[in-house]
């Protein structure tokens, strides 16, 4: 039994609660090793890179909040943390530099705006996912706010689901414009119909076993499974009970829902699926999703009569507590105080009217938290880096930026937009594996000296053609970074991306001599696993 299986047996998670109080006066060097790591049950984090600090991550149910709540966290960052703020891929809010101390306060004002961060960390369902403008967008197939709300609803604060043999991420979308990576998700359920016509019904196709981190990336697989929204609910419970009860739990890395579902098959699972629902399940029907992506970043028309949405790019996702509230201020001037949070690390006002748009893409944080970015970095996302985290093996946000620009002014006005993720390590945070450009931290050696470096991927993505990224290139110096991907760049798009993994790569590998860097950007780092999927 790993160590972490052995400290549940001893008490759920959610009993540390009711030390916090406690450990808030005795200070954090009082904490035992085994509930340092059951607060991570209520979404605190204790960073070996600041000692004695926290990191607190807010649920935030599929990336709905308003203005209210931003302030609150805003002003919590201020008094409390170093008045920093992070955008997750998973829609979710981190606050930083938190000390034990402060934790029944913050929980408490927390609780008055009704936030959480419960269940945000360790062996839970994570924050449940959806479009970030669900119920706005024309196309859409249908709101999936509800279903999101209810399984949320179902797992918070229900001990049924707080020891899981891993964590379980959860996506549910009637968008179909594959704003979520759908093909991540422990349980995605994606937009789908049955029948034509008047007869037509629309619901979900459900798909199972996804995932990123250790073992790279495992495209979730298609359960042949259709259910209606009534019914989506009744299908997730009986995936996550078969999962806790049934999960293997003997290794970390070995855990996740997508091992189950390796060891079982697909028809076995869903054979189990139906017995513990109890009840036959529909057949898959028509994936109803488009091919392309889109991020939502920009100005869009609402299904709302002379209503748009705003999306505001937050470069790499970190925002000042400043900001923050200057976005509620908009957000309250504009819209209806409503926000919505993006997996693309953007921040969305919603219900703008026709006449006030103008006024403002005018106001001058729309100058910085801009709605029509550059290409870069406009699909620019990162995970959080070693700044913070103690997994991250380099510091991903600033060369993200650093890189981004460098692009941009060698490259100019040419480029086409283009998907570019940084993760700090092989968890995957920054979603690297799904990008059309991908970036893997790691250390190499120059010359005797320890740099920081990345192993580059292609032509990874989710939706209803997923494919496996490719590893290209190794062990990348980041300060040669940008003149490496000045020749890579220009070629990024989605199908491009796609040729690079056949003849194309084989002829740029055959044109490259490894033993040397002169006179080639690649030379030297084409990595020997160039045409093998991540």
């Amino acid at each position: 039994m790993n160590k972490i299986e052995a400290l549940k047996t001893e008490c759920d998670g959610l009993d540390v609660k009711a030390s916090i109080a406690g450990y808030a006066t005795t200070g954090w060097e009082s904490i035992s090793e085994e509930d340092i790591q059951r607060l991570k049950w209520y979404g605190l984090f204790l960073r070996n890179l600041t000692p004695g600090y926290f990191m607190i991550r807010v649920r935030i149910s599929g990336g709905k909040t308003g203005s209210y709540q931003l302030r609150a966290l805003a002003g919590i960052a201020q008094e409390y943390g170093n008045g920093i703020l992070d955008l997750t891929t998973r829609q979710q809010i981190q606050l930083r530099q938190i000390r034990i101390e402060h934790v029944p306060a913050i929980f408490a004002k927390l609780e008055e705006v009704g936030l959480t961060s419960l269940q945000t960390g360790m062996d839970n369902v994570r924050n449940v996912m959806t479009c970030p403008v669900a119920g706005l967008t024309p196309d859409e197939m249908l709101d999936a706010t509800s279903v999101v709300q209810a399984i949320t609803q179902e797992i918070l604060e229900n001990r049924e689901y707080t020891n899981l043999p891993r964590k379980v991420n959860i996506a549910v979308t009637g968008c179909l414009d594959n704003c979520l990576h759908m093909e991540t998700q422990d349980l995605a359920l994606v937009p789908a119909y049955q029948g034509e016509g008047e007869a037509k019904i629309t619901g979900f196709n459900v798909l199972a076993g996804g995932k990123l981190g250790s073992g790279g990336y495992r495209i979730a697989s298609p359960l042949d499974i259709f259910v209606l929204p009534s019914e989506s609910l009744e299908v997730c419970r009986a995936i996550m009970l078969l999962y806790r009860d049934h999960g293997p739990r003997e290794t970390r890395t070995a855990a996740r829902l997508a091992f189950l579902l390796d060891d079982w098959g697909v028809a076995r699972f869903r054979s189990e699926v139906e017995a513990k629902v109890g009840h036959p399940l529909a057949r898959a029907g028509t994936d109803a999703r488009k091919t392309g992506e889109k991020d939502h970043v920009g100005i869009y028309r609402q299904k709302q009569p002379r209503m748009n949405y705003v999306g505001l790019k937050v470069v790499v996702g970190r925002i000042t507590a400043k900001d923050l509230v200057a976005v509620a201020a908009l957000a309250e001037k504009y819209g209806t105080g409503d926000v919505r949070l993006s997996p693309a690390q953007a921040i969305i006002i919603p219900n703008v009217v026709d006449r006030l748009v103008s006024d403002l893409t005018e106001e001058p944080l729309v100058k910085r938290l801009t709605y029509n970015p550059a290409p870069i970095h406009k699909g620019l996302v990162s995970c959080v880096g070693n700044d913070y985290c103690n997994l991250a093996v380099i510091e991903t946000k600033s060369r993200a930026v650093e890189t981004a620009k460098a692009l941009e002014v060698k490259l100019g006005s040419g480029i086409k937009p283009i998907t570019m993720h940084w993760s700090g390590c092989p968890a995957g945070c920054g979603n690297h594996l799904v990008a059309d450009i991908g970036l893997l931290g790691k250390k190499t050696k120059i010359d005797g000296k320890v740099v920081d470096a990345v192993d580059v991927f292609v032509g990874g993505r989710s939706g209803i053609d997923p494919k496996l990224a490719m590893k290209i290139m190794e062990d990348v110096p980041c300060d040669k970074l940008p003149s490496v991907l000045e020749g890579l760049v220009p070629y990024h798009t989605r199908e491009k991306m796609h040729r690079v993994r056949g003849a194309e790569t084989r002829k740029t590998a055959l044109a490259v001599k490894p033993e040397s860097t002169a006179g080639s950007s690649l030379a030297g780092f084409i990595a020997p696993s160039v045409l093998k999927p991540a």
